[in-house]
């Protein structure tokens, strides 16, 4: 820092100015002994030369930028998210990544807030910017919240429910595909682009770090009506508590179907203080193993799985083996759904 802080807050499609904006929320964090600068920038999908410059020159000096751009949800005409809203694109609309391209080139460290109802190709605007917060739609207390996670007074655990893509080229993008097409096959990318997507299921990110350890089968055989107790600890190895989601992921190796490369069956949220070890139990069902056969009907059928537990569909360090054992079952009734959890 130098001197007073001096924070640039950055035009606000899903945050208006005050009351209740970003750069209220912003001022009442930083008091009297910082220095908020305000520039709206641009608007979702208007935005002048002028407007932009001016963004540019309050960017300028600051110790940070907080940039925040995406869409306004709604029904009328000037909304670009929802009912009846669609998009040929889903980047950024408007000037706003000529915005982000801008007040990035002045050397201020950028922390780019998305609001929007969509999941957003946005690559060019995320390697530009030093950190990403994606705020969907935060409603009348948005700005105090993310104003909250912006400044350290609270740590975000939030993991993503959904795939993000780079480009809308890439959808159908989803983690749970089958061992074939465009998302595993043999020469894996697209001719002019990557076939992974921006951001995987799962993901997030916050500001202290973990890692699992340890994972753990109470057997190596699973029969049918019974549960396998899948094990693995969380560490916090970073310097302040924090949440991290712990996901539980299966694969059917040997169906006789083609089955997904990988399917979420559980996950737990954990809080852990710095240095702290905590263990994680899953009771994986054998009922969550049934698929629906090509006669149409559910069935339960024996053969090997693979278990992986990591923090995100593409961040899977830990992997075993089990066999379901027993005979075909079909027509099978599921009674369970989702692996039951404990937390020690």
């Amino acid at each position: 820092m130098r001197g007073r802080p001096s924070v640039h807050a950055a035009g606000s499609p899903g945050f208006q100015r005050p009351p209740g904006s970003a750069s209220v929320a912003i001022r009442s964090r930083v008091g009297e002994n910082g220095d908020v600068r305000y520039a709206r920038g641009c608007g979702i999908l208007d935005g002048n030369d002028v407007e932009i410059r001016e963004a540019v020159e309050a960017a300028s000096g600051a110790d940070v930028a907080i940039l925040v751009a995406g869409e306004r949800s709604g029904l009328t005409d000037a909304a670009t998210s929802g009912e009846a809203r669609d998009r040929l694109e889903i980047g950024l609309p408007g000037r706003q990544p000529e915005l982000v391209a801008a007040v990035a080139a002045t050397g201020t460290p950028v922390v780019l807030v998305v609001v929007s109802g969509r999941p957003l190709g946005i690559p060019a605007e995320a390697r530009l910017a030093s950190a990403v917060v994606y705020a969907w739609l935060p409603g009348h207390e948005g700005p105090a919240a993310v104003a909250d996670v912006l400044f350290g007074d609270v740590n975000p655990g939030g993991k993503l429910p959904i795939t993000i893509p780079h480009h809308v080229g890439q959808i159908p993008l989803y983690y749970g595909h089958k061992p074939s097409g465009g998302r595993s096959h043999w020469k894996l990318d697209y001719v002019d682009g990557s076939h992974q997507p921006l951001w995987p299921f799962g993901f997030g990110r916050s500001y202290t770090t973990f890692e699992l350890r340890d994972l753990r089968l109470a057997q190596e055989t699973l029969e049918p009506g019974g549960d396998l107790a899948v094990s693995v600890d969380v560490v916090n190895t970073g310097e302040r508590a924090g949440d991290e989601v712990v996901q539980l992921y299966v694969r059917d190796v040997e169906a006789s179907v083609t089955r997904p490369v990988r399917e979420l069956r559980g996950f737990a949220r954990v809080t852990v203080d710095p240095g702290e070890r905590r263990s994680v139990t899953f009771r994986l069902a054998a009922d969550q193993l049934a698929f629906t056969g090509v006669d149409g009907r559910l069935r339960l059928e024996p053969g090997a799985f693979e278990i992986g537990v990591g923090t995100s569909a593409a961040d899977v360090p830990l992997t075993a083996s089990f066999e379901l054992v027993g005979d075909l079952i079909s027509p099978f009734e599921r009674t369970r759904y989702f692996a039951e959890v404990e937390v020690g």
